[in-house]
């Protein structure tokens, strides 16, 4: 029996705990099983309907997937890797060894077991769906997003440590500008309705930051409630959209009168810096 449901990490007294339950997020053509991992960490199964073909997002934890596929009954082909951390590409080597002839992508040498290196709009399909491979350089140099569409479904895009509901990476190898335009130019041109699933569960310290910002943004306050009912029921809080980003994330909001009258610059790049030294020492 695979306890696949129960993503565990070690707690610091020693006991294994959940951060929260797995979810399915159904379409007609893509099917994607959010499965948790490690202490707030996101894997996504993501499955073509037609084709029973499936790739897996960022396997930390492959005993955890190799249960996903068996449940789910579909052939497993590909690794997206978004970064080449640890807590993404971890698992790469060990679930090669479970399944044999796996491609796996990613823009970083430095990800492990790396078999296809992929550039800003690289193409590839899973089965029926499309996947472009979109270039976001700053929490890492290497960092690839991935964009899926498939026939009358919503897209979807699978964001790494760029975009966070809510938030967006550190700036670990990167600048202001290089997340300006990963957040602004590239995922804030992609279509409102996109489904936004991202790398970890931060929503709601993220939230709690951007009501900082913007303490009288309402899409703030009711995300937040959302996110709490959520939590209390220990359901994920992604996936996102593109357009609730656009709504409640103060880093895709650098333009906004509001955003930049809190940090008291006029630079949209400027603002995006200042957000980001202020939330990495910000205490929720």
């Amino acid at each position: 029996f695979c306890f696949f449901l129960l993503a565990k990490s070690i707690s610091t007294n020693g006991f294994y705990v959940k951060h929260c339950n797995s979810a399915i997020i159904k379409q007609d053509n893509m099917k994607v099983q959010i499965l948790p991992a490690l202490q707030d960490n996101y894997m996504y199964l993501i499955i073509d309907e037609a084709s029973q073909e499936a790739a897996i997002v960022d396997p930390v934890d492959p005993e955890s997937v190799a249960c996903a596929i068996q449940q789910n009954n579909v052939c497993l082909t590909k690794v997206l890797t978004t970064h080449h951390h640890w807590d993404h590409a971890g698992g790469n080597a060990n679930l090669c060894k479970k399944f044999n002839n796996l491609q796996v992508y990613g823009g970083d040498d430095r990800i492990e077991a790396l078999t296809c290196k992929v550039k800003h709009n690289d193409t590839f399909n899973i089965g029926r769906l499309q996947v472009q491979c979109l270039a976001t350089p700053c929490h890492t140099s290497g960092h690839i997003c991935y964009y899926i569409t498939g026939d009358q479904d919503s897209p979807a895009v699978f964001t790494g440590d760029t975009l966070f509901a809510g938030g967006c990476g550190r700036f670990f190898e990167g600048t202001a500008e290089q997340m300006y335009k990963a957040l602004i130019e590239i995922l804030g041109s992609l279509p409102n309705e996109t489904k936004v699933y991202c790398g970890h569960e931060y929503t709601g310290n993220n939230l709690k930051f951007g009501k900082h910002v913007e303490p009288e943004n309402e899409a703030i306050r009711q995300k937040i409630e959302w996110v709490r009912i959520q939590r209390e029921k220990n359901n994920p809080t992604v996936p996102s959209t593109i357009q609730e980003e656009k709504l409640t994330n103060p880093f895709m909001r650098v333009h906004e009168q509001s955003v930049m009258d809190h940090t008291e610059q006029k630079d949209p790049i400027q603002t995006m810096a200042f957000l980001r030294r202020e939330k990495d020492n910000f205490k929720a």
